[in-house]
């Protein structure tokens, strides 16, 4: 009777931004280790994480283009229309140039100037654009290799047969339980217990932002088993070699 071969626990991390830098939630792949969240002050830190996740899924814009036609950044325009009334969470991003401006005024006059029809930038995308430039700074086309950009909400639609959830995470900028809720209960159906997901967040992070790195986490986990799709299908790469898609 042939040996028994073991098979080696494969970590994956599902990643959002919070005051605190980056929540991560870990899972392990063909492994009951329970999953784990941590904070990273720093995108960097997560890379060198001594769990040395093979897929990183992180609910943030990597791949910016040079100019930003009217149709927008492919992966936006793709993900939108899966989304009926949730596609206001997904933040029309304009052009690196605006992106790498520190003041907001100075990154609309950016986006103006390399957006056609000409647009500016709304206040909500301005206040992401520190970790988009972090993660920018990082990134590399072998990096592509773990590192893929993700949307909660999509990676939400996904779980939830491709139905987006009907009631909201946020009212008025502030938590709503009833969605966050929902949320959970979906996510317990992949995996999770519901005590993690209702644990109180770190220091620095609120709970959607737990609820989201967690519903990232397991679309690095349909990335590694190549089940996760782009989006958009056809997607382009930015004038440094980046992938511009939403994966889930």
């Amino acid at each position: 009777m042939p040996e028994a071969v073991a098979v080696d626990p494969v970590c994956v991390a599902g990643v959002d931004g919070c005051k605190a830098g980056w929540i991560a939630v870990f899972r392990w792949v063909a492994s009951n280790r329970a999953a784990e969240v941590q904070i990273f002050p720093h995108f960097a830190d997560l890379l060198a994480s001594e769990h040395e996740p093979h897929k990183i899924a992180v609910d943030m814009p990597i791949g910016l283009p040079e100019k930003i036609g009217s149709n927008g950044r492919g992966p936006e325009k793709a993900v939108r229309p899966l989304l009926g009334m949730r596609q206001s969470t997904v933040f029309s991003i304009p052009a690196r140039a605006a992106i790498y401006c520190e003041d907001y005024r100075e990154a609309c006059s950016a986006a103006l100037a390399h957006s056609t029809p000409p647009k500016k930038v709304s206040k909500q995308a301005f206040h992401i654009f520190p970790k988009i430039r972090e993660i920018d700074q990082l990134m590399t086309p072998e990096l592509e290799a773990r590192v893929y950009e993700v949307h909660p909400e999509v990676a939400f639609w996904r779980l939830n047969g491709q139905e987006p959830i009907a009631i909201p995470k946020k009212v008025k900028g502030s938590s709503y339980p009833a969605g966050l809720d929902a949320r959970r209960d979906l996510l317990v159906q992949f995996g999770y217990v519901a005590s993690f997901l209702d644990q109180k967040p770190p220091k620095g992070a609120a709970r959607d932002d737990l609820m989201d790195a967690s519903v990232n986490a397991v679309i690095a986990e349909r990335l590694l088993y190549g089940h996760a799709e782009p989006f958009p299908a056809d997607f382009g790469r930015d004038e440094r070699g980046l992938r511009m898609a939403i994966w889930a």
